[in-house]
């Protein structure tokens, strides 16, 4: 029996982070954990019009600009429309190869011959085999053309990125091992009817997960956004009543997005709960806990929720900042434009300490901010001195809302 690996002590063996190929784009850098690794399978997914060959093309065009050869295999556009593309985005180095195919021997007898260091294959759900007799998309073409590439990147020590679609539910299409075949898990999400869009890591073998990059769609394809907070504040009626100011973190980047209410009262039996970048649910609790903790009748409002530019919500920093935005709407007395709030909201009313407190308070300061809504727990008295902020403790929702926030 021929022994084909042998084992090696494993302070003897040489780290491949030195290896990291940066690219000249610091958002794509900040979601790959630095640059790619040689040898590594990406997936990028995303709903159909989001941006991913868009994505995908950026990317290609970088890293033959600056590292090596590319080949760019697609199976759902002609190599015309990709080459319209690259003119209008301005991509055009002399290493990047296309080719339109979706036969797996076919696209390795490619790779043969043009001895790609980085292969894009758009996408994982048009590749087949001709060992399988099933059609392309189907599970078992799926998982068996994921599991080569990957056997093809590791043997020949050439990267690959792949496209996938997603479902209905906003999961991968196809069979749940494909996420755990490749080594990084890439998710571009974003409302098609806004020009924003988050490139979310949710699966880093070589860096760190829940990294956002943010890009915004132009026709010159996607541009990275260098100061993300103060572009989704833009546009902000200061005096406005219902338009509050959350401190959320994605990954390990601070961001600050305007939250808006709009509570009116309802003309039907059941009162309508809308949410835009909100959570359905989360908003059903919040509406809760502001009529049994703070005395706000909301069983016979409307309520409509919405985060500006797009954004959708993943983490319960925010509570604070909705509740009061719509305490305000109820109210109809505008918060003051220079608080910026933070915290989650507890069944009984209570506002719990969030992570990475500092971290949140510098970017609200570097802002402009003035003062800041924060829990009484979570944070040293230190922390909160370093930021530069006036911090206001509180440790319920009725609390926060004696605090003098609304303009007069």
């Amino acid at each position: 029996m021929i022994q084909a690996s042998q084992p090696k002590r494993l302070d003897k063996l040489a780290t491949s982070e030195g290896k990291r190929l940066k690219v000249d784009n610091e958002e794509l850098s900040r979601v790959l954990g630095g640059g790619f690794v040689p040898g590594s399978l990406l997936l990028i997914s995303g709903s159909p019009g989001i941006g991913k060959s868009t994505l995908l093309l950026e990317i290609a065009g970088l890293y033959a600009q600056n590292h090596g050869r590319v080949l760019y295999v697609s199976g759902e556009e002609s190599a015309i429309q990709i080459k319209m593309r690259a003119d209008r985005m301005d991509i055009g180095p002399e290493d990047l190869y296309l080719v339109t195919e979706t036969g797996y021997e076919i696209i390795l007898h490619h790779v043969d011959e043009v001895k790609p260091d980085l292969l894009i294959i758009d996408s994982i759900q048009t590749t087949f085999t001709d060992e399988l007799t099933s059609s392309a998309g189907s599970v078992s073409q799926v998982k068996e053309c994921a599991a080569r590439f990957q056997e093809l990147a590791k043997n020949r020590n050439v990267i690959i990125v792949l496209a996938g679609h997603v479902t209905k539910e906003g999961a991968i299409a196809g069979p749940r091992v494909l996420e755990h075949i490749v080594d990084t898990v890439l998710y571009l999400e974003g409302d098609p009817f806004h020009q924003y869009r988050l490139l979310r890591t949710v699966k880093n073998r070589f860096g760190a997960t829940n990294e956002v990059g943010v890009f915004e769609m132009t026709n010159a394809g996607l541009q990275e956004v260098p100061n993300p907070s103060q572009v989704f504040l833009e546009g902000r009626q200061v005096k406005a009543s219902g338009s509050t100011i959350a401190v959320i973190l994605e990954g390990t980047r601070p961001l600050l997005v305007e939250i808006q209410a709009l509570v009116n009262p309802t003309t039907f039996s059941n009162p309508r709960r809308t949410v835009s970048g909100v959570d359905y649910q989360r908003l059903l609790l919040i509406a809760a806990i502001l009529e049994r903790r703070a005395g706000i009748r909301m069983h016979d409002k409307d309520i409509y929720a919405n985060v500006i530019g797009g954004i959708k919500l993943h983490e319960t920093a925010a509570d604070l900042a909705i509740s009061v935005a719509i305490a305000s709407s109820v109210q109809d007395k505008p918060v003051h434009a220079d608080v910026a709030f933070i915290g989650e909201l507890g069944l009984s009313g209570e506002i719990r300490a969030v992570n990475q407190m500092g971290w949140r308070l510098k970017e609200a300061a570097k802002l402009g901010f003035g003062r800041c809504i924060v829990p009484k727990s979570g944070a040293s008295k230190s922390e909160l001195k370093a930021s530069g902020l006036e911090t206001i403790r509180v440790g319920s929702i009725s609390e926060a809302l004696k605090q003098g926030l609304y303009e007069e």
